[in-house]
C-alpha cells in the first residue's frame, strides 16, 4: 500500500509538474508589421498569458496533494475528489481554443508592460518606447506554434486526473502520517496513586514489594 501511495502521489506531482512547465512555453507568436523604416515586431505569447487558469488549478492542486499526505479516511476522499476536480479544470483551460485576438492582446500587453520596465532603467527606455510606438500603430497577425505545448498540459492535466481518482478509491488502505507527535493519554489516576505510595515506601526505608504482597494477601483472605 505504502508504494502503491508513493506511485499516485508522483504521478500527481509530475502531471502538476508538466502543467507549469508547458505553460511557461511560447503558445504562439504575435508579428506586428509597422511603416517603413520601423522594423516588424515578432513578439511569443507564452500559454500562461493565454490560460492563466491552467497554471493557478495545477498549483491548487500541489497544494491538494499535500492534503492528500496530512490527511486520512472521510478527509483524504474528498481531497481525491477534490484533486480530480482540479485535474479536469486544468484539461479544460489548456484545452480551450486561443483565438487571435487573445494572441494579440496578449502581446501588446506584455510589449506595454516591457516599455514601462524599460523606462525605470537607465538607456533601455528609447528602446522600451519605440516599441511601444510599433505596436500602437502597426497591424499584427497571431501565429499559433504551441500546440505540442498545448498537448503536454493536457496530458499533465489527465495524469492529475488520475491520481485524484486513484486518491477517491483507494484512499483509505493508504498509511497516514505518523502519530508520534499525537498528545500521549493521560494516566491512570490508579496508577499515579500506586507510583505515589510506592515511593512513600521507599522514603520510609519500606520495601514496596513486601508491602504490595501482603495487601494482596490479606485482600484474599477477606474475600475469602
Amino acid at each position: 500500500m505504502r508504494r502503491e501511495f508513493t506511485l499516485v502521489l508522483l504521478l500527481g506531482a509530475a502531471g502538476a509538474g508538466l502543467v507549469l512547465l508547458a505553460v511557461r512555453q511560447a503558445w504562439a507568436h504575435a508579428v506586428f508589421t509597422a511603416v517603413r523604416p520601423l522594423p516588424a515586431q515578432d513578439i511569443s505569447v507564452t500559454g500562461q498569458q493565454l490560460v492563466p487558469l491552467a497554471g493557478a488549478l495545477a498549483l491548487a492542486a500541489l497544494a491538494c496533494l499535500a492534503a492528500v499526505i496530512a490527511t486520512r479516511s472521510a478527509a483524504r476522499l474528498a481531497a481525491g475528489a477534490l484533486l480530480a476536480v482540479l485535474g479536469a479544470g486544468t484539461a479544460v483551460a489548456a484545452a480551450a481554443g486561443t483565438s487571435a485576438p487573445a494572441v494579440l492582446a496578449a502581446a501588446r500587453a506584455a510589449a506595454a508592460q516591457g516599455a514601462l520596465g524599460g523606462s525605470t532603467t537607465g538607456g533601455a527606455a528609447p528602446g522600451g518606447a519605440a516599441r511601444a510606438v510599433v505596436i500602437a500603430g502597426s497591424s499584427g497577425h497571431a501565429v499559433l506554434a504551441g500546440a505540442p505545448w498545448r498537448a503536454a498540459a493536457i496530458c499533465g492535466a489527465a495524469a492529475i486526473v488520475l491520481a485524484g481518482a486513484a486518491t477517491a478509491w483507494r484512499g483509505r488502505r493508504w498509511p497516514v502520517m505518523s502519530a508520534r507527535f499525537d498528545r500521549a493519554p493521560a494516566p491512570e489516576p490508579g496508577a499515579a496513586a500506586d507510583s505515589a505510595t510506592m515511593w512513600e515506601a521507599l522514603s520510609r526505608d519500606a520495601d514496596p514489594t513486601l508491602d504490595a504482597g501482603r495487601h494482596d494477601r490479606n485482600g484474599a483472605a477477606g474475600r475469602a
